[in-house]
């Protein structure tokens, strides 16, 4: 018996040497300090350092509550989403991580956001039926070159073993950025931007996208999926901007 553990150990610590030797080969800076971070994109003093969205919230649009509860805005007006998930408040320097990932095409971003995501969704309850990022319309979608949306959804398909759908819900009008609008105007240019293909009978659906700001978008494509007979939507942000 002696002899197997000797032999596990000694191929626990041949496991270790190699990772190790792998990880040095592999190192790399931090995005953020410049500091030596291993295979990891960032540091863990930097990662660590990340604004986390600040709990209690509301379960609903994920803004700032005492206890919790829903806030009196979803009561007054209840959003067409079910309850949104977020990781981060979107605060520096979260903020310029977003950016270099989505207008500097710095992908490798995607997989450690999305891996983030995915804790995040991994104790839905019950799980989704499936996954929808977020849809671009296609000319912004050639202008941009990828739909940041759907990298950063597929971390999270393949932790939770769901399929993610990218035909049925589609950006049918070519908005004006909503970044560029004020928070009032945001919500008439986006009305009736989005198109299901098919019925949705009892999905329950994830909806994922990088950072939510007024919620125009994910509301109005909510809104959608719900007409055609999704049952529940969850938003999957990154970040969400608070007051």
């Amino acid at each position: 018996m002696s002899i197997l553990l000797q032999a596990k150990d000694a191929l626990t610590g041949a496991k270790t040497a190699v990772r190790r030797a792998v990880d040095g080969l592999l190192a790399q800076d931090c995005l953020l300090c410049g500091q030596t971070s291993g295979s990891e994109i960032l540091c863990a003093a930097c990662a660590g350092d990340l604004p986390r969205l600040p709990s209690p919230h509301c379960p609903r649009c994920a803004l700032p509550t005492p206890q919790g509860e829903v806030c009196g805005r979803c009561l007054a007006h209840p959003p067409h989403y079910d309850r949104t998930l977020a990781v981060f408040d979107y605060g520096f320097p979260l903020d310029k991580l977003i950016q270099s990932f989505k207008y500097g095409h710095r992908l490798a971003l995607a997989a450690y956001l999305g891996r983030e995501l995915a804790r995040l969704a991994s104790a839905l309850e019950p799980a989704p039926c499936l996954i929808i990022p977020l849809p671009l319309h296609p000319a912004r979608l050639r202008e941009r070159g990828f739909n940041q949306a759907l990298e950063l959804a597929r971390p999270v398909a393949a932790m939770l073993g769901t399929p993610i759908d990218t035909t049925t819900c589609v950006r049918q009008r070519h908005t004006q950025a909503q970044a560029g609008l004020p928070w009032k105007e945001r919500e008439k240019n986006i009305r009736g931007a989005f198109h299901c293909a098919r019925k949705l009978p009892g999905q329950r659906v994830l909806l994922v996208d990088d950072v939510m700001t007024t919620g125009a978008s994910l509301n109005e494509c909510a809104r959608t999926l719900k007409r055609h007979g999704a049952t529940e939507v969850v938003l999957l942000v990154v970040a969400r901007t608070l007051p």
